[in-house]
């Protein structure tokens, strides 16, 4: 299995304002713009480290995932949530000849944790030996910074904060407070359930 971000978080939804303004209040930081590139590869990274923690895209954008078979034939959990749609689902051979395949034979069933790519019929179609399918998909809470849970902006400024004024040889790991900022939106792990 294999996932690639096909779009990426444009910087201009970035809440660099609201980084400088919490880093102002708690560090003394000022702000005149100089540091704007800098603000921002923090919350790119801060985003990324809790994407990772809760298996969840904060900004929408565009996913595809290459699969050599399907975990059960008739439904396939996805690996990242919340899931608005799926784009598309081409079947590849091994020589790279790709078939589209017809959205009816396909639905989206939407979970908080775990959505599932389900058949609408007996199975979803298998490509032929060596071949690959592939999946692309929406996910993420929403486009904009405001759009996104409450919570998750504060962990994210928190974070961010952290990374900026983080000696680079010390390791950490994540604050508690984003820990416990992040803990509702981890999936839940239950004794003997698929992965």
């Amino acid at each position: 299995m294999m996932m690639v971000e096909l779009t990426s978080v444009p910087g201009a939804a970035l809440p660099v304002g609201e980084l400088a303004a919490h880093l102002r209040l708690a560090r003394g930081f000022s702000d005149d713009g100089s540091q704007d590139g800098q603000l921002e590869s923090c919350l790119r990274a801060a985003s990324s480290a809790i994407e990772a923690r809760i298996g969840k895209a904060l900004f929408e954008r565009r996913f595809a995932l290459t699969l050599v078979a399907w975990h059960d034939p008739e439904a396939h959990v996805l690996p990242l949530a919340p899931v608005s749609r799926i784009d598309s689902v081409k079947v590849i051979t091994r020589a790279g000849a790709e078939t589209l395949v017809d959205p009816g034979l396909y639905a989206l069933r939407h979970d908080r944790h775990r959505p599932v790519l389900a058949a609408t019929g007996t199975a979803l179609p298998t490509p032929s030996q060596g071949g690959t399918i592939e999946v692309e998909f929406t996910a993420g809470y929403a486009a904009e910074w405001t759009g996104i849970p409450a919570d998750l902006r504060q962990a994210v400024l928190i974070l961010a904060g952290e990374f900026w004024g983080q000696d680079l040889a010390a390791d950490t790991g994540m604050p508690f407070s984003v820990s416990v900022l992040l803990e509702p939106h981890r999936p839940m792990r239950l004794r003997g359930a698929a992965q």
